[in-house]
């Protein structure tokens, strides 16, 4: 028995969706129960492992990103760090309902929560599918005015319309996220004997309707963007090496290294994620800082395309089987049992985002080291403070038990008097 974690139901009895069983659980469809070769994967058992790993190391990653973004001092607010802080924010409320999810799944697909509970995690799951990719699009498109641009957008690039953007952002992700709110609800099937939680789509139109807003809005525009603006940084680091090198040949024998770039080479604006130093605004990277540069771009583009494509391909195909256009045993096991695993694929990118925008940046490691040996040092201090504190009583205590003892000696040892 295989159902999706984002089960839809639909109310048109001219709809492709005319049977709401057979739409939520292809294992009761009549063409279906032939598909004997196809084995259902063990959702109860394997989603619930996948989403107690996701929430537990992106917890810890984004809960970290966010102490450290939000502890930063006034010259460390950059429009980057602005937009990182507010993705780590997005993360953590969608990690909030991970635990809910994976009992949803444990409990074969019964929601036991009740139906405001459906509401908010259903509404949070699409407002981190949209707020999340929409603000890794916004560091996208700073990156490349900051590298590619940087003259040009140093006037409009501040963290005033950095902030700005963010609330723009969210009230976008907010929108999206409307239509789910109103149609997530409970819903008893008999059949299965489970109380699911659903999108009750009053029709086939909302349906394509919101299938489409989610394949533009929430993957293939971003996409676009990101892989333009990312081309467009590369292309940009290696012409300016390039240009370096047709102007001064002799300085490929004299490359210095990595580091020492990165100590000299102190930019204005904010580094790229995972890089110190980039082309403009010093001496163009070479050697291991421009490969270092290069792969630290490839990484967030490909991070966003393999955590995203498999699920929007999923539900490419589930709209298709929807029109009629598609069917079969391999269809309706994909839709069943690759809906929930690439969902997943998809969530990992909360875990991930940290990883790739945070915790590779030399700035940020420093500013996270230097967060834990403040904590530690006040956790020393404390001590020390307590150590002192016993001290200081366990002494007037021991002070207090000799004079008591004293007074103790006096009472019993009279002095005698004359015979």
């Amino acid at each position: 028995m295989a159902i999706p974690n984002d089960l839809s139901l639909s109310n048109s009895t001219s709809s492709p969706y005319s049977t709401t069983e057979s739409h939520l659980n292809t294992s009761l469809a009549p063409s279906d129960i032939a598909c004997t070769d196809w084995t259902p994967v063990p959702m109860h058992t394997v989603i619930p492992a996948i989403y107690t790993v996701i929430c537990v190391f992106g917890t810890i990653a984004n809960a970290l990103a966010v102490c450290v973004l939000a502890h930063a001092s006034a010259s460390r607010r950059t429009v980057a760090n602005t937009f990182m802080l507010n993705l780590c924010v997005s993360d953590l409320l969608f990690l909030l309902s991970l635990p809910l999810w994976a009992v949803y799944y444990s409990q074969g697909y019964n929601w036991p929560f009740g139906w405001v509970a459906c509401k908010i995690c259903g509404a949070l799951h699409n407002l981190n599918l949209y707020a999340s990719i929409f603000f890794i699009t916004c560091m996208s498109v700073d990156r490349y005015l900051a590298i590619v641009r940087p003259l040009r957008s140093q006037s409009s690039r501040n963290t005033r319309r950095a902030r700005l953007t963010c609330v723009v952002v969210w009230l976008l992700a907010v929108a999206c996220t409307g239509p789910i709110l109103y149609l997530r609800d409970t819903y008893r099937f008999e059949v299965l004997g489970v109380e699911a939680c659903v999108i009750n789509y009053p029709d086939h139109t909302w349906y394509m309707t919101l299938v489409w807003m989610k394949i533009l809005l929430g993957f293939l525009l971003p996409l676009l963007v990101i892989s333009c603006c990312y081309g467009a940084i590369a292309s940009h680091l290696m012409g300016d090496t390039w240009l370096v090198r047709m102007q001064n040949p002799s300085h490929l024998n004299n490359m210095p290294s990595f580091k020492s770039q990165e100590s000299s080479n102190k930019p204005e604006r904010p580094p790229t994620p995972g890089v110190s130093s980039s082309s403009s605004g010093g001496r163009p990277l070479e050697g291991r800082g421009l490969e270092r540069v290069l792969w630290t771009v490839a990484a967030v583009v490909i991070a966003f395309f393999l955590c995203w494509f498999p699920f929007h391909c999923v539900t490419f195909l589930d709209m298709l089987k929807s029109e009629g256009w598609v069917d079969g045993c391999w269809v309706n096991w994909t839709i069943g049992s690759l809906t929930p695993l690439t969902l997943c694929l998809g969530f990992s990118s909360s875990a991930i985002n940290p990883v790739l925008y945070c915790f590779i940046g030399n700035h940020f490691r420093g500013r996270l080291g230097g967060l834990c040996k403040g904590l530690c040092s006040r956790l020393k201090t404390r001590r020390e403070d307590h150590s002192q504190k016993r001290g200081s009583f366990s002494t007037r205590l021991s002070s207090f038990s000799r004079k008591l003892s004293d007074l103790k000696d006096l009472a019993i040892v009279e002095p005698s008097g004359p015979a």
